[in-house]
């Protein structure tokens, strides 16, 4: 099955006094990189989210965020009263001077300086890692049905391209035969220019020599037998294979890069051109796949 490295997958769980959302963000890249954003109270247990992502994303550069949303009557600061109070009557005494009284906004100032709010360390209950880590899995989950749903879209759009290849194929064989002829008809007048006498035999088996060097059937079998092993493997449902079918897409090019190296007729050369233009986009289109 092709599936996109492109992904996007959240899910969110309730607790008891918070919520956690978590959202996965995959983009293509040859090798799994992967990037945490999360909370310091679950970082302990980022080697094991490390590990389920790698399990169900395999490639990709990837984006884990965690984010927690505690109720009103949640905290895990406490207040340094004593710091609080030194603060207060500093800036009290200012306001005092420069006849600027508002108690609020003050109060306000004041927990938003350094060291008047000291974070507890969190001790997290085997329930929420339970429940943190079913969480990420369906996140991961919805991360690798919406690579299937758009793995779906490249999947069609390599098909089409790669049977154009195939019919580009077949569109060589009448222009083959008349590049024969044209070329046989070229020597022949070029010999008849000649004022002097030649072994006949010896021009036949030179002229065969010749022609079979510049014979396209076997880069025209090989090349079939490569779209043939593209399409297998683009259908095989067990798995993605776009390493694979980077390989077969290199063997496809070597291919049409010979035809077009042999064959001197202009019509072929145009078919050998609109071929590299469909391969360089499925090339393009293999970038993205897993």
């Amino acid at each position: 099955m092709i599936k996109s490295m492109t992904g996007y997958g959240n899910a969110r769980c309730q607790l008891e006094n918070k919520s956690i959302r978590i959202e996965v963000r995959s983009l293509n890249n040859k090798n799994i990189d992967l990037h945490f954003r999360i909370p310091q109270a679950y970082k302990e247990k980022e080697p094991v989210f490390r590990n389920l992502a790698s399990q169900y994303l395999e490639r990709g550069k990837t984006d884990v965020t965690i984010k927690i949303d505690c109720s009103e009557d949640y905290t895990n600061y406490i207040l340094n009263k004593t710091i609080f109070k030194k603060y207060y009557r500093e800036l009290k005494n200012l306001s005092d001077e420069l006849k600027a009284n508002d108690n609020e906004n003050l109060i306000s100032a004041i927990l938003n300086l350094p060291d008047v709010l000291i974070a507890q360390e969190e001790e997290i209950s085997d329930d929420e890692w339970i429940a943190l880590e079913e969480c990420f899995k369906e996140a991961l989950e919805k991360t690798d049905k919406y690579r299937q749903s758009e793995g779906l879209h490249i999947k069609n759009d390599l098909l089409q391209r790669i049977n154009k290849i195939y019919d580009l194929l077949g569109q060589i064989e009448p222009y083959e035969q008349q590049r024969i002829k044209n070329i046989k008809k070229k020597l022949q007048n070029s010999l008849s220019e000649i004022n002097t006498e030649y072994d006949s035999n010896r021009l036949e088996q030179e002229l065969i020599y010749y022609l079979e060097k510049l014979d396209i059937n076997e880069e025209k079998v090989r090349l079939e037998k490569h779209i043939d092993y593209f399409n297998e493997i683009l259908n095989d449902k067990n798995s993605s294979n776009g390493k694979k079918l980077g390989f077969i897409t290199q063997e496809i090019g070597r291919e049409i890069n010979t035809l077009g190296s042999k064959a001197s007729e202009a019509d072929i050369q145009k078919i050998v051109v609109q071929m590299k233009d469909e391969l360089e986009k499925i090339k393009e289109q293999l970038s993205n796949i897993l």
